[in-house]
């Protein structure tokens, strides 16, 4: 799929994309810098829900950017 950014650096994410990853107006994006890329991972529901009961006690924080890292690669 492609797209093109217009003058303010916005882009149109292709609403079958937008379906599957059920990004609706005001879902949070986050961009990430791969070193490669620019990954856009959406902050749905759903995801939150994955991370529940993955974080308890201390080092939540060093867990999240772990678990980011291993998302990172895997893609």
């Amino acid at each position: 799929m492609e797209t093109r950014a217009t003058v303010k650096g916005q882009i149109v994410i292709p609403a079958e994309l937008r379906r599957k990853y059920k990004i609706k107006a005001g879902t949070k994006i986050n961009v990430i810098d791969t070193g490669e890329a620019i990954l856009l991972k959406p902050v749905t529901e759903e995801s939150l829900k994955r991370l529940q009961g993955r974080l308890k006690g201390k080092g939540v924080l060093k867990t999240l950017l772990e678990e980011r890292q291993k998302d990172t690669e895997r893609e």
